[in-house]
């Protein structure tokens, strides 16, 4: 159990900021696709694709390789076919007034409500002289008043409305009855009014109308062939309508209905928020696997780059030049990965002349987004900094091996003699001389000139600026045989 905690815990400390941001970035552009692709009948296709990916990526797990071969080319088709084929759907929803409306909100399904295709069939109806009575019942049953018409039973729509009461129809004279968005029955009869008080120019329609006002809990609405006029009865009240806003608003008080319906707003916000809430699981899940899932593991020595050095001082000595770091990641994060993406860097700006000590640590080390450490070897990096300056030293010959016993050494002369030499402070203060690389006596068969370097340690010293870095030895050897003394040659 603590193992598992460990592992979490390490898990968690792994995932960076950007990790975080790349994940709520592409949470939200896929939810603002659905969002904006929810009312539209590509909606549906998109998530029949998706389900298609899902089950390809069980096939390529499975090693279904016929199976995810024939899933991957039908979904590269069919992204083809859907450009082309709704296109018109795809153009309307991202043709927008403002650049806003893609990046915010939410967009609202342009389809008419029956309430809105009543009121423009009957102003349609009203303007071109139709005749017209249509009931919408209340509470009350009108079974008992009403007497029974034809069953219709049919959805409403403007054209279906108008060519009920068109003059030609049989059942234009009687009622349609309308209940929800379906027109229930036509031609139906009801009772007329038996009132005095009513306007010498109402027909028979009109006096239905109030008579069935009167006697229930109805609207009524009644469309004049003669005068083209509208007139809404309910109870005992008789309503003139001028407008079709106005109509509208009387029929959803009567039905019950608002343009902010508390049901269907909430539950467009519970969709809402539960689409937002699966399109960042998707999106984390997506991008655990990218990162976090298919691990492979690759060892690099990456070099140690010292930062932020006091320019007064040097770098004497550092115990490592190299880090090894153990990284893992995904097989295809891995594959991508170059040398130069990971960095070691060691903050010398609090470094002192002397030795100094820093602990390597996961912050000193930057990797590329994805990539992860598993270990790293040494944790420890030891530097020794020390204050340059210059130092002029004289130069030895380095010599080795033996010179053969029938020559001696006449004379060595050596050029120059002295060099500066710029090293740190502490170096210095015990250096007396300073030797040339080493010259192989044995090898040495008569006079001679070499041409040699400095042979300078530890490496951090250098030869100043204006000093020769090459050494000119001239030998003059003497042959003791011979008692002879060859000059040695030009060099």
């Amino acid at each position: 159990m603590a193992d598992n905690m460990e592992t979490v815990l390490i898990f968690i400390k792994s995932i960076r900021w950007q990790d975080m941001v790349d994940i709520i970035l592409n949470s939200y552009i896929l939810f603002r696709f659905y969002v904006l692709f929810r009312i539209t009948n590509l909606f549906r296709i998109l998530i029949g694709l998706s389900i298609l990916l899902i089950v390809q990526r069980i096939a390529v797990s499975m090693g279904l390789i016929v199976t995810s071969w024939v899933i991957q080319g039908i979904t590269a088709v069919s992204a083809l076919v859907i450009i082309v084929v709704f296109r018109n759907e795809i153009r309307s929803v991202l043709q927008v007034k403002n650049v806003r409306a893609l990046f915010w909100g939410v967009p609202q399904a342009s389809v008419q409500s029956p309430v809105q295709i009543i009121a423009d069939s009957v102003v349609d109806m009203a303007r071109k002289r139709i005749g017209a009575l249509i009931v919408f019942p209340g509470k009350e049953n009108l079974g008992e008043v009403v007497q029974s018409g034809t069953l219709w039973d049919g959805i409403v729509s403007k054209e279906m409305i108008t060519s009920i009461f068109w003059e030609e129809n049989p059942v234009h004279d009687g009622a349609a009855i309308i209940e929800g968005d379906r027109v229930r029955e036509v031609a139906a009869i009801l009772p007329l009014s038996r009132r005095q008080d009513l306007p010498s120019y109402y027909g028979t329609r009109h006096r239905a109308a109030v008579g069935l006002a009167e006697m229930t809990d109805a609207l009524v609405i009644v469309v004049s062939e003669e005068r083209g006029t509208i007139l809404l009865m309910k109870n005992a009240t008789i309503t003139p309508v001028l407008k079709k806003e106005d109509l509208q608003q009387h029929l959803q008080e009567h039905l019950g209905m608002t343009d902010k319906n508390p049901s269907r707003v909430r539950k467009e916000k519970i969709e809402i928020w539960l689409a937002a809430i699966i399109s960042f699981v998707m999106i984390t899940g997506v991008w655990f696997n990218i990162s976090r899932g298919m691990d492979s593991l690759v060892t690099l020595e990456v070099p140690v780059e010292y930062m932020n050095r006091n320019p007064a001082m040097e770098i004497i000595n550092a115990s490592v030049d190299n880090i090894k770091i153990q990284l893992g990641g995904s097989v295809t994060l891995m594959r991508s990965l170059k040398p130069d993406q990971v960095r070691v860097r060691v903050d010398l700006g609090k470094s002192v002349a002397g030795q100094n000590i820093f602990t390597i640590t996961n912050d000193n080390i930057s990797l590329p987004p994805g990539i992860f450490i598993k270990s790293f070897t040494p944790s420890v990096v030891d530097v020794t900094m020390d204050i340059p300056e210059k130092k002029e030293l004289p130069v030895q010959v380095d010599w080795t091996g033996r010179l053969p016993d029938h020559l001696r050494i006449e004379r060595i002369t050596v050029n120059p003699s002295t060099v500066q030499i710029i090293g740190g402070q502490r170096i210095l203060e015990h250096m007396e001389t300073v030797y040339t690389e080493k010259i192989p006596l044995d090898s040495i068969k008569t006079s001679q000139t070499f041409v040699v370097n400095l042979a300078l340690n530890p490496p951090s010293l250098k030869v100043a600026p204006g000093s020769k870095d090459k050494i000119t030895v001239e030998c003059v050897v003497k042959n003791i045989d011979t008692a002879q003394t060859a000059p040695p040659p030009k060099p």
